[in-house]
């Protein structure tokens, strides 16, 4: 082959190339485009690891997508207050948010077990019903006649059961007892002789500290700690037993979610099970550290008994029966999440809870 064949070969190469690269470019931009969608937190910037949970799931849709998907996250009060963030994705204010589904367990009952009932699933728990089992789908039956599309997108573990002015000790030291408590968990304290007091966290201090009301659960001791809650309530009860694993969702207003290109959605999902996984990592790493501060600084730590877990293991179990006597939709999902945990506990009682028990015996003894 002569030179200027070679030349006139090559350049109609490269002229093809160039071709094909001006065509190729609006297909992908078209794969590809560029969306910028608004999530509204329920959560304030200062509960970093909650909040920070819309924010893990945005870095990883922009990273994923080279920038063209953008999520711009808002805290709770930014755009709409807390307990309306899922009212404002259905209504379309904004495209998605990052909230507790029981907290609009008063619209329907349902919405609790998207995130926890009491004496429900733990964490660990709460992520195979929803990947490997009937979770995802029973609630997203549900959610799309909210007009939304749910994603697990976070997890606290479980919870503490909150602080105390004085010891509580018998069932009688409940009755009358006023008491911060959020969703479900209230309906069935009440059943107790307990006055649940619906107040938002930047209230529970002074509220306690004045004596206008007995005590308050919040979240665990690295949020609580923030709080100060020590100082006017030293009496600090464990579990938390109206939330064993509270799952977080990311709520997707139902039409923009269908609109998305398909490896936009999965891109989406996956980024909402890496934030899942990562809130539960981060609880679990600063948990114990703030644990050992509360106590040093006057912290009393106190189980519940087992006369007020057991009766309010039944009260729960009354309610659960109210609720799904006229609610056919909460007694097939919660009917399907309690045979699942029936299995749960059958196996962990084997494998988890032996191993557990033997290690803590190991710490409580000094010889780990």
């Amino acid at each position: 082959m002569d030179r200027r064949s070679f030349m006139k070969k090559a350049g109609g190469v490269g002229i093809g190339a160039a071709a094909a690269s001006t065509l190729a470019a609006p297909a992908i931009a078209q794969e590809n485009p560029k969306i910028t969608w608004r999530c509204t937190s329920s959560f304030p910037k200062s509960l970093d690891t909650i909040y920070g949970g819309a924010e893990t799931m945005a870095k990883y849709i922009k990273g994923s997508t080279d920038g063209n998907f953008d999520v711009q996250v808002f805290a709770a009060g930014e755009i709409v207050p807390g307990l309306q963030a899922a009212d404002a994705a259905t209504g379309g204010t904004v495209e998605m948010a990052h909230t507790a589904s029981y907290y609009y367990w008063g619209k329907d009952p349902v919405y609790a077990l998207g995130t926890a009932v009491p004496f429900g699933l733990n964490a660990r728990q709460s992520n195979a019903w929803f990947y490997y089992g009937d979770g995802d789908r029973l609630m997203n039956e549900f959610y799309a006649t909210q007009g939304l599309y749910g994603l697990p997108c976070g997890n606290t573990g479980v919870q503490m059961g909150g602080w105390y002015r004085k010891e509580i000790n018998t069932l009688d030291d409940l009755k009358g007892l006023k008491v911060r408590i959020g969703g479900m968990g209230g309906k069935i304290i009440e059943k107790l002789g307990v006055v649940p007091q619906q107040i938002a966290g930047g209230d529970i201090y002074p509220s306690l500290e004045k004596g206008v009301i007995d005590a308050a659960e919040w979240i665990g001791p690295y949020d609580d700690e923030k709080l100060g809650f020590y100082k006017v309530a030293p009496y600090y009860y464990y579990p938390g037993w109206w939330e064993g694993g509270p799952t977080l969702h990311t709520l997707v207003n139902l039409d923009k979610w269908e609109g998305l290109p398909k490896h936009y959605q999965e891109v989406v999902r996956s980024a909402c099970q890496a934030a899942n996984a990562d809130m539960m990592a981060s609880y679990d790493f600063k948990n114990p550290s703030a644990i050992r501060r509360l106590v040093q600084n006057g912290a009393q730590l106190r189980p519940f008994s087992q006369e007020i877990l057991q009766a309010s293991y039944d009260a729960a179990k009354e309610t659960y029966a109210e609720i799904s006597a006229g609610n056919e939709k909460f007694k097939e999902i919660y009917e399907n999440q309690l045979a699942f945990k029936k299995d749960a506990y059958l196996w962990a009682q084997l494998s988890e809870y032996t191993f557990d028990t033997f290690m803590m015996i190991q710490q409580r003894n000094g010889t780990m």
